[in-house]
């Protein structure tokens, strides 16, 4: 007797067996029980989560000739028929493979013929995506009115390149991953059915590796038994599948924290001299690193035992949450980043020493960690700045005042004499005078910083206004003053980079940074074109009076 893989021959003869799509099977069974079954079906959803499976069930239920609350019974002369795919008037074809409009055509022409032995002729068309533009056509008129005794059923994993046309024309059912939880249940019943001996924890690594895909998990389940005949435990499948022990992520995470650079760099080679792919490892760190945080957060994880538990809480004990995701999203740029390098432990080893090094990391990188402590200050500075300014604009209004009662001839006489250089130096100029127009998206934009965790970039932005200087530049207003140190720091080319993406986005084309003081000339003049906007133009005007 030839070898029958395990997702074939425990494959759901019945809806009721089906894992994870309840609300699916349910309203099929409703229709079929109520007699309003329709003339075509979309079936869509990832692989494996039971679309081929649903059809041929449907196909058999629609035709069995004792069904019973919208079951087949399997044991009529049509149901064993379709099982042992001998009844001709269930079709099912593959449109990888046969897409073209000669292969539609022919179901166009087959149609008008009755069936031979069951009520309907159903035709199930899997990979239906792989159809071509002018097969899509053809079968357009045949799937909107077929004839009554023909069933359409379609599956397809990408439904978004369906023409609508086709999408209008069918009941769309859509297939979502199934839960760890199912998969666990059903590969215990797999297992238990066929005597294979395994472990708990190996069940919830499959079922966590299989990504809510039940045909993975038992493909996976499968490649484990081809290797040993033995009891099925945990490092059997991290082995297989080439998945890190869990003992070298807890090193790996816990050095980290630490910001122990040797014995990071020492683990990370021991995984590499295993042979263990770099993906893999990156993957089961995030994974990790998520998990910890979820503990710190919830205090609760679900596939870990009691002395996993302990290291992992005395993990979260000595690291912030923010320094958690920091190391998140640090693995996740660096895994797009070995998609396209040709030398991936070189950048592997690299992000590992960045992450234990958070001094380098406040300095170079894009993620900045800084405490509630040193925000508060910086905030701080910021009011007493603020409000100095204002007493200052205060003040320079009063005397603006005392020049109104004046004499015209002594004002003229005092505009004559120079300031000194000193005053000139510390003459700040009041923005609001001037009428800047500020641009609205600014506010986002500092937001926007502070969600991405830029948070030194985004409190030297705090108090500023943007501009528009001219088509393509965009001017950043210091209204407190451009110091040497805050300079430093927009100037860096991380910075600008990420101030002119930014920007950019919200102006909808490339536009330029300019850092600008508020006594800088640029605003002045920019402040007299606003205020005058034709005074350049060589045109004559007319002012008509009403």
């Amino acid at each position: 007797m030839s070898y029958t893989a395990l997702y074939r021959k425990f494959r759901p003869l019945k809806f009721e067996d089906m894992v994870g799509q309840e609300h699916i099977t349910q309203t099929i069974k409703n229709q079929i029980i109520a007699g309003r079954v329709g003339h075509a079906y979309l079936l869509n959803g990832v692989r494996g989560t039971g679309k081929t499976t649903t059809a041929k069930i449907l196909a058999r239920a629609v035709n069995c000739l004792n069904a019973q609350n919208g079951e087949p019974c399997n044991e009529c002369e049509i149901c064993k028929a379709a099982l042992s795919g001998s009844l001709t008037d269930i079709v099912e074809m593959d449109a990888a493979s046969n897409n073209s409009v000669d292969d539609i055509r022919a179901i166009r022409d087959e149609v008008n013929f009755l069936p031979t032995l069951a009520k309907y002729r159903v035709y199930i068309i899997d990979e239906v995506h792989m159809l071509s533009t002018g097969a899509f056509n053809a079968l357009l008129k045949t799937l909107e009115e077929p004839p009554a005794h023909v069933k359409f059923i379609l599956a397809t994993t990408e439904p978004q390149k369906l023409p609508a046309t086709i999408l209008s024309r069918c009941q769309r059912f859509d297939f979502k991953k199934i839960s760890n939880e199912d998969i666990s249940k059903r590969l215990q019943f797999v297992c238990d059915e066929d005597k294979i001996e395994i472990t708990k924890e190996a069940i919830n690594i499959i079922s966590v590796l299989a990504e809510g895909a039940m045909r993975d998990a038992l493909s996976i389940l499968e490649r484990c038994l081809q290797e040993s005949n033995e009891k099925i435990d945990e490092d059997l499948v991290k082995d297989l599948v080439g998945i890190p022990k869990l003992t070298f992520i807890e090193k790996i995470v816990q050095s980290i924290t630490d910001n122990d650079i040797e014995k990071t760099i020492k683990s990370v080679e021991e995984v590499i001299q295993e042979g263990k792919d770099l993906t893999n490892l990156l993957w089961e760190l995030i994974k990790y690193t998520k998990d910890v945080l979820v503990w710190k957060t919830t205090g609760k994880l679900q596939i870990y035992n009691e002395e996993e538990l302990k290291i992992i809480a005395n993990i979260a004990e000595k690291v912030s949450k923010e320094r958690l995701l920091q190391i998140i999203y640090t693995l996740s740029e660096l895994e797009n980043e070995m998609k396209w390098s040709s030398q991936k432990a070189v950048l592997f080893e690299v992000a590992m020493i960045k992450l234990c090094q958070p001094v380098i990391n406040m300095q170079n990188s894009e993620s900045v960690e800084v405490s509630n402590v040193e925000l508060e200050n910086l905030v701080n500075r910021i009011t007493i700045l603020e409000k100095k300014v204002s007493q200052s604009n205060s003040t320079n209004s009063k005397n603006d005042k005392k020049l109104e009662n004046t004499d015209p001839f002594e004002v003229k006489t005092k505009e004559k004499v120079q300031p000194s250089k000193k005053d000139i130096k510390h003459e700040a100029v009041d923005l609001s005078k001037l009428n800047i127009s500020e641009l609205e998206f600014w506010p986002k934009v500092i937001n926007q910083l502070k969600e991405e965790r830029k948070m030194l970039l985004a409190t030297n932005l705090i108090n500023t206004i943007a501009t528009l200087i001219n088509d393509m530049t965009v001017g950043i207003v210091f209204k407190t003053g451009l110091t040497p140190f805050v300079k430093s720091i927009m100037e860096r080319p991380e910075n600008m980079q990420e101030l002119t993406r930014l920007v950019s986005v919200e102006c909808g084309k490339e536009m330029r940074i300019k850092l600008l003081d508020s006594k800088d000339e640029i605003l002045k003049q920019k402040a007299k074109e606003e205020k005058n906007p034709i005074q350049d133009l060589d045109i004559p005007i007319n002012v008509i009076e009403e």
